[in-house]
């Protein structure tokens, strides 16, 4: 049960050090505060209140509104709200209470974030120019296919708890009509069920709800030293010039970890557990113990030895990383950090991790270490939306003359 007292602080933009520090108290007692063995001081939760009353963002005028589903800790926001693309959120629906305290640590407009999408009537929605949805990808990733199947559950449109979620955006769309809307998801979808699931989505979206649609698979390695492959979705209410031409992608591998890692040489501050001391080196807490270490490399020399693929990916400066999954906080193999003969590989700190999708130090992270590598093995990497955004700027800004007459089905 998350308090109150966390609320506050994260709605506030603070991290559990940053408060310790701004109130002069050591980080114990803030914790103490949180779990409500002590009560806050009135004083402090005064300033807390004072300061959540004074959003930093949002508030100026932009050249187009936008509404953020499946919102996560808000990746999508931040690339549509950089400078160069001019939105403005105007509603969040997150279900993950700990995805919400991240985002509200980092967005903070005094915009309440909703709950379960399934449950808000479209009503209850505000008008807006463009909707963005990263919607749950489980039930068409690789990995999630083959859990569900192992398990005998069904999956894709079949999926009553994830899979069916395209349609509450596809009943937003036909109630607001909004002039563009971009969606992500994995690779897989593309191919799932042997494309009919892609199928019915692109004929929901076209036939059906009379967008004019283009898709296009995009790797954030060319903006990252990660390889993670997505579709990108983008739909019109009226024809364009939109053209995925226009996207400029960077070469790919330019980027290596070295861009992400922690430099360990003082040259940055430490932060919190993350780095220590006055180098700020990596906190002994991320290397692997003796165990794990011995563990992974039997795991991969079996399955190397029956010609299976699986293993741990060790990469170094010079590098780039597989696809950081939400699945990292349980050991951390796909990505793992050498630290040379005479020691144990290391995971990456959750700040190398929101580094690795593209967030600026800036990112404050409320939560702990496994809410964290949940939170950005789900993000989306933050640059290739970035630059998606842009692009579709002039088109969606030409799109926003509302448009009457057109015939659409209904979603309940």
């Amino acid at each position: 049960m998350i308090s109150e007292f966390t609320l506050m602080r994260c709605r506030a933009g603070f991290t559990v050090p940053e408060l310790a520090a701004h109130v002069g108290v050591t980080e114990r007692t803030i914790y103490r505060w949180e779990s409500g063995e002590v009560t806050a001081k009135p004083l402090v939760v005064r300033w807390l209140e004072e300061r959540i009353a004074k959003p930093v963002r949002g508030q100026g005028s932009a050249g187009f509104r936008f509404i953020d589903l499946f919102a996560g800790i808000g990746g999508l926001r931040t690339a549509f709200e950089d400078e160069a693309v001019g939105g403005r959120c105007v509603f969040t629906s997150e279900w993950d209470k700990y995805a919400q305290l991240t985002y509200q640590a980092n967005h903070r407009d005094n915009q309440p974030i909703d709950g379960d999408i399934t449950k808000i009537d479209v009503d209850d929605i505000p008008a807006h120019d463009v909707l963005l949805a990263g919607f749950p990808c489980q039930p068409f990733s690789i990995a999630g296919v083959s859990k569900k199947n192992a398990l005998g559950r069904a999956h894709g449109f079949l999926d009553e708890t994830q899979g069916t979620l395209f349609f509450d955006v596809a009943r937003i769309l036909e109630a607001h009509r909004p002039a563009a809307f971009l969606l992500e998801n994995v690779k897989n979808l593309t191919s799932h069920d042997k494309g009919r699931t892609f199928e019915v989505i692109r004929r929901t979206l076209t036939e059906d709800l009379g967008y004019h649609v283009k898709f296009r698979v995009i790797n954030a390695k060319h903006f990252l030293p990660q390889h993670r492959e997505r579709i990108v979705i983008v739909g019109f209410r009226e024809a364009t010039g939109f053209s995925w031409d226009d996207l400029s992608l960077p070469q790919i591998g330019v980027r290596t970890m070295s861009s992400i890692l922690h430099p360990e040489d003082g040259s940055e501050a430490p932060e919190g557990h993350f780095t220590t001391g006055a180098k700020a080196l990596v906190n002994e807490k991320y290397t692997l113990t003796d165990h794990l270490w011995k563990y992974l490399q039997d795991y991969a020399a079996k399955h190397k030895a029956a010609g299976n693929g699986f293993g741990f990916g060790l990469v170094g400066p010079d590098d780039t990383c597989r696809t950081l999954s939400a699945r990292y906080y349980k050991d951390g193999s796909e990505i793992l950090i050498d630290q040379g003969r005479n020691k144990n590989p290391r995971r990456l700190t959750p700040r190398e991790c929101a580094r690795l999708m593209g967030y600026p130090d800036t990112f404050r992270i409320p939560v702990s270490d496994t809410q964290a590598y949940k939170q950005f093995g789900n993000s989306v990497a933050v640059p290739v939306f970035r630059e998606v955004a842009k692009i579709m700027k002039p088109h969606i800004l030409a799109n926003l003359a509302p448009t009457e007459g057109i015939p659409l089905l209904r979603y309940a």
